[in-house]
């Protein structure tokens, strides 16, 4: 399912770029970054287990990934949750996407948006984008709204994100002038840490 593979693909790049997030505990970052995984579980561990949030993340992508440990996605899950309900956005971000794909707990699309739509208002661009797929294909109860996905991608776009750029330009050939001027609109005025609208004026269909 091609909507399927969007989602997974945007996973696979938030977990492979994490050199920038983890300043704050060098040692194991860096051992991490330079794929020296059994010292980095050996400074990340503790740090995790005091509840260090970066490391709380780090150890669960060590899970997920079986980098420095046996792979085990209930682990994995379980560290992510713990960063997550502090608010980093990338561990809510895969949370969002253990749910969606049902990796480690049951398949729930509406968790699965809960957890992306708390990245996505941090400005975390694979949330966005993954948010906007969502509203464009009606997944997880999210109403039909091809200005939303719009607004997500044009924001995920700005953050980096060359899957929602090209999800913009294929959607943007299915929009009405006043649905692009909506849409266009709503991503100017929104900012980071402010909830996300949660329905057009134009867009649903």
């Amino acid at each position: 399912m091609r909507k399927l593979l969007h989602v997974m693909a945007a996973l696979g790049l938030a977990l492979g770029a994490h050199g920038a997030a983890l300043a704050g505990f060098p040692e194991g970052a860096t051992a991490y970054n330079n794929r020296n995984y059994a010292l980095a579980y050996k400074e990340i561990e503790p740090l995790a287990r005091a509840g260090n949030t970066d490391a709380e993340h780090l150890l669960g992508l060590m899970y997920y990934m079986g980098r420095g440990v046996q792979q085990d996605y209930k682990k994995a899950l379980t560290w992510h949750r713990k960063a997550a309900v502090k608010g980093k956005a990338d561990a809510q971000y895969v949370v969002g996407a253990m749910y969606y794909t049902g990796n480690a707990v049951i398949q729930d699309h509406k968790q699965a948006v809960v957890w992306f739509r708390k990245a996505a208002e941090q400005g975390h661009p694979d949330a966005q984008q993954v948010l906007g797929l969502m509203y464009r294909y009606h997944i997880g109860g999210m109403p039909q709204d091809n200005v939303l996905a719009y607004m997500l991608w044009n924001l995920a776009a700005a953050g980096g994100s060359s899957n929602a750029a090209e999800q913009r330009a294929a959607i943007v050939k299915k929009m009405t002038q006043e649905q692009i001027e909506e849409g266009q609109a709503m991503s100017a005025a929104w900012k980071v840490n402010t909830p996300l609208p949660r329905q057009s004026r134009t867009g649903g269909g």
